[in-house]
């Protein structure tokens, strides 16, 4: 059978047509498929990133919590006792005390001539803004006596912010404390964040008529001893009565052992 030229033209465009939009239904879904690894991969990046932040800025807050430790310890080896140990700072609450009315400095533990410690706030966003607080209430798991620590608090932390500390320290799950009675009086209440009537100054200290204690068999558990490990660093939950319709909500605060007793 013989085709005329025209004939084998057209069927050769025909042809080339039908290849073109093979090639371009190609490229469509090559295209299609880099797009989605490269928003793939930049999701993967953003949220390495923000752990890595995470990381950071919880390791920041165990260096200062360390410091404030040194501080402590450095105050005491001067021949000050427990109850000398001062918290003043401008920038700390008022009831820590006037720094500039403090005629001997050497037991403030901001103080270039007492502790050395720098006064600093908590990073950005693992928090609610509160600043660091100074209480002596709560016995915790394993350290010391039985009788109250002075511990530092960073309060109202985030939830992920408290499941990273407690990852870095070893505790397979949030502690716990009752966090069911707010601190009155000579009793510091069920929470290692007691509150401004807590806060460890000239007036209030050690508490010992009445301490609060955690609820041990919430932290990482020794099987050998039968007893929570020792509990320098942790965060804890604290389940307060918000008078709410909600009934108890959950709080987060970190703290660290300054002073074991």
């Amino acid at each position: 059978m013989l085709y005329s030229i025209s004939s084998l033209k057209s069927a050769r465009r025909s042809s080339e047509h039908g290849n073109m939009l093979f090639i371009i239904f190609i490229a469509i879904i090559l295209v299609g498929a880099l797009s989605a690894a490269i928003m793939s991969s930049s999701n993967s990046e953003t949220s390495n990133i923000d752990r890595e932040t995470l990381a950071i800025k919880a390791s920041e807050v165990q260096r200062y919590a360390s410091e404030l430790e040194r501080a402590i310890l450095f105050i005491m080896s001067n021949g000050f006792s427990e109850s000398d140990i001062r918290f003043a700072h401008p920038d700390a609450h008022a009831d820590y005390g006037d720094l500039s009315a403090d005629g001997d400095p050497t037991d403030q533990v901001f103080h270039r001539d007492g502790g050395g410690a720098a006064y600093r706030e908590p990073p950005e966003d693992i928090n609610d803004g509160s600043l660091w607080e100074f209480y002596a209430g709560t016995h915790l798991p394993g350290v010391g006596s039985n009788r109250a620590e002075l511990i530092a608090v960073l309060p109202h932390v985030t939830q992920q912010f408290c499941e990273k500390i407690n990852e870095l320290n070893n505790q397979t799950t949030s502690p716990k404390d009752t966090g069911a009675n707010p601190a009155a009086g000579a009793d510091p209440g069920s929470c290692l964040n007691i509150g401004a009537v807590g806060r460890f100054d000239a007036g209030q200290q050690y508490y010992s008529a009445t301490i609060n204690t955690v609820d041990k068999t919430t932290f990482k558990q020794d099987q050998e001893a039968s007893d929570a490990y020792t509990a320098l660093q942790a965060c804890v939950i604290c389940s307060r009565d918000t008078n709410s319709a909600n009934g108890l909500t959950d709080e987060f605060h970190f703290y660290h052992v300054i002073l074991a007793r």
